[in-house]
């Protein structure tokens, strides 16, 4: 009996186990959820073999209590029996043989009147053993709801804790952008861009003006030589004109 009500408390308190308040105080939900689950579902298979001997005994009771009231029916019919065949015999002038199934009789119904006590002894018994069989399937009714619920919230709270890490992921990517501040990076490139740019113009720049200075030294040449063609003929032509007079 002892067994029975240590079983029954045990599957209350199990049932009665308020889930939301123990996940609050927990600093790793989902790991004291992983644990609450297996020791839930190793509490619900030691109750249910608990519960299966409960039953089991709970049967083998009812079956001495209908072999007894069987036992007390049969008894009966043979005290009965024996106390007709007493009679004929009697009737008949045998008072010997008479007693004798009285005597059978007297024993039959002892047996009946055993056989009674102990069914009537056993009824009560039973009727608790029915009882208790009633609540342990109920509180293991409740247990196995428990459990659903554990494993509910459990799958809940992973869910939930991956898209809190999935957002928290992207916050981070979103912070370090914002520190990062991609368009100052840009600036700084598209400035890189702009000077090798400028150098570029400034060496064509330079390569023209190059060039322009060295074609205004050939024109420069160009406007000596004609000068020293023209003092050549005219030298030539002053030459044949002091011949002219000589002559």
């Amino acid at each position: 009996m002892a067994q029975k009500q240590s079983i029954l408390g045990r599957i209350a308190q199990l049932t009665k186990a308020n889930v939301n308040a123990l996940i609050d105080k927990a600093e790793d939900p989902q790991k004291m959820l992983d644990q609450m689950v297996r020791d839930y579902t190793n509490s619900i298979a030691e109750a249910e073999q608990a519960v299966a001997q409960t039953i089991g005994g709970l049967r083998l009771a009812e079956a001495d209590h209908a072999e007894d009231v069987a036992a007390a029916k049969e008894w009966g019919a043979k005290a009965l029996a024996a106390s007709s065949k007493a009679d004929q015999l009697r009737t008949g002038g045998q008072p010997a043989e008479a007693d004798r199934f009285d005597q059978l009789a007297k024993v039959a119904l002892g047996k009946q009147i055993s056989a009674e006590n102990e069914a009537k002894a056993a009824a009560p018994m039973i009727a608790q053993q029915s009882e208790v069989v009633e609540k342990l399937k109920t509180g293991l009714i409740g247990m196995k709801g428990k459990l659903t619920e554990l494993q509910a919230k459990r799958d809940e709270l992973v869910a939930r804790h991956r898209t809190a890490e999935a957002q928290a992921q992207v916050n981070d990517a979103i912070k370090s952008i914002d520190i990062l501040d991609p368009t100052s990076e840009l600036s700084r490139y598209e400035d890189r861009v702009r000077r090798v740019e400028a150098n570029v113009l400034g060496q064509q720049e330079l390569n023209t003006s190059s060039l322009d200075s060295q074609f205004a030294e050939l024109e420069a040449d160009a406007g000596q030589l004609e000068i020293e063609a023209r003092l050549a003929e005219l030298k030539g032509l002053g030459s044949t004109t002091t011949t002219e007079e000589n002559a």
